[in-house]
């Protein structure tokens, strides 16, 4: 994995089979030991040259250097935007985690975002326009209550939703993917209702996208 260190890869085993191969392979979700960790969900940045080239060519790249200056930068104006929303930030390398639990984002049972909710997303999404040489997956996750056909097409739905809230606000859509995992991916026992609520969010990933095609 490109700039991605063997200890951090080794620290996910212990949560995950096998560091994800292929164009997935920098995908890093949910938050555990401090470090944010989870299986790849087919859709990140990092190891798809295609993608980055695609997301370049529309809003620019940056110089791999000066990769970690500008994720520091976008990482310090959402901490201060997102402070008090109910947002977790999470920073692993030069990728940056947004955490929004579903009952801050979404009613039970569905996709529509909270209008209460506008506001958080609104700063969210004028920092991604300001920032806009990083790629933007957006992923949906649920709890296990419910058929799991069920849950995977309300977390597609979910992040779909998200997606197109900030496509409206200014953030070109050539960035973003929204992607849905379903229960697949829980950071918390759902065997507790705590933890089937901490397993139901939509999380945003931010990879920068550098000069080569490469995010990392």
């Amino acid at each position: 994995m490109k700039r991605l260190t063997l200890a951090l890869c080794a620290l996910s085993m212990a949560v995950l089979p096998a560091c994800q191969e292929g164009p997935s392979r920098n995908v890093w979700t949910g938050a555990a030991a401090g470090a944010i960790l989870g299986a790849g969900a087919g859709t990140m940045a990092g190891g798809d040259d295609k993608r980055n080239a695609a997301i370049g060519a529309a809003v620019g790249a940056i110089a791999g250097a000066a990769a970690g200056k500008y994720m520091d930068e976008q990482e310090r104006k959402l901490r201060e935007q997102t402070a008090n929303t109910g947002i977790g930030v999470e920073r692993v390398g030069d990728q940056i985690a947004l955490t929004m639990p579903s009952n801050i984002t979404f009613d039970v049972d569905s996709a529509a975002i909270k209008p209460g909710f506008y506001t958080a997303l609104n700063d969210v999404a004028a920092t991604l326009v300001e920032y806009p040489s990083t790629a933007v997956d957006i992923i949906g996750h649920a709890s296990s209550d419910g058929p799991d056909d069920y849950n995977m097409t309300l977390s597609q739905k979910r992040a779909a939703s998200v997606r197109d809230y900030l496509t409206g606000q200014g953030v070109d859509p050539v960035r973003m993917i929204a992607t849905g995992m379903g229960e697949t991916q829980p950071i918390a026992d759902n065997a507790t209702q705590a933890g089937r609520e901490a397993n139901r969010r939509v999380e945003i990933i931010l990879t920068p996208v550098t000069e080569g095609g490469t995010g990392y």
